[in-house]
């Protein structure tokens, strides 16, 4: 809407891949942003890949994950499946790149032990860390896909598709970068890239709408509420122990 900022959206699917995208956005005011993602097809129970980058002139925004599809915290054998031989890179890029600061935790729970959400100032140092971390994060995630092998049960693969709705279903609602694109290209495109692009699924693999799965936020008149956080709990450090055990109810 401005006729300066650029944006570039890509997709693919393969097959283990239900689609991997990339959103980058380029603006005239120094602003960077991208928005990468692969989620697997649901005959898989793989972590979603996820990549979100925002770099302003003098500030970076980033997370950096895979996402689980199934609870870490209470599946420890997921946890064990997929993260425990991940935890060393982990804890490499958590001492670079050092918690961000405040996470609710509504979406702490669609985060893994390995998650790097930080803030830094632009330099090349860090730009140089970032782009590390991205490449290994990733060849992770490709070596754990590689690997994979497909889900031959229906009550399991039934299983894997809704908890993949539930995420999109989370993100399409509540993901904190969706003003950026309704400022650039208007609410009704925006609305559509999110549900049918950065999102794709919220319509298609499953029936469930976000106060299904999220009843919390259900206001009185029945539409959703905006707060990011209903519990009202949030974590300023870094939750996870060096073993990947969860300690956020201890702090």
């Amino acid at each position: 809407m401005d006729d300066e900022t650029e944006l570039q959206m890509l997709s693919f699917e393969a097959p283990k891949i239900r689609l991997l995208r990339s959103l980058c956005i380029e603006g005239s005011d120094g602003m960077q942003v991208l928005d990468f993602a692969a989620f697997p097809k649901p005959e898989f129970d793989l972590p979603i890949f996820c990549a979100n980058f925002f770099t302003a002139a003098k500030m970076n925004i980033i997370v950096l994950d895979l996402n689980p599809l199934h609870d870490v915290m209470d599946q420890e054998d997921y946890k064990e499946k997929y993260y425990k031989d991940l935890i060393p890179l982990g804890l490499k890029y958590s001492e670079l790149l050092p918690w961000g600061g405040k996470l609710t935790s509504e979406s702490l729970r669609f985060f893994s032990p390995i998650v790097i959400w930080t803030r830094f100032s632009s330099s090349p140092y860090n730009h140089s860390v970032l782009f590390s971390a991205f490449k290994d994060y990733y060849k992770a995630w490709l070596e754990l896909t590689d690997r994979s092998e497909e889900e031959t049960d229906v009550s399991q693969v039934a299983r894997n598709r809704e908890a993949q709705h539930r995420y999109v279903t989370w993100r399409a609602e509540k993901d904190p970068g969706h003003g950026v694109l309704k400022r650039l290209v208007g609410e009704a495109l925006a609305k559509d890239v999110i549900s049918e692009f950065l999102f794709n699924g919220v319509n298609k693999l499953g029936s469930k709408t976000f106060l299904d799965y999220f009843p919390e936020y259900r206001c009185e008149d029945g539409r959703v509420n905006e707060k990011r956080s209903m519990i009202g709990k949030s974590f300023e450090n870094r939750p996870w122990n060096a073993r990947g055990e969860f300690i956020g109810n201890i702090i």
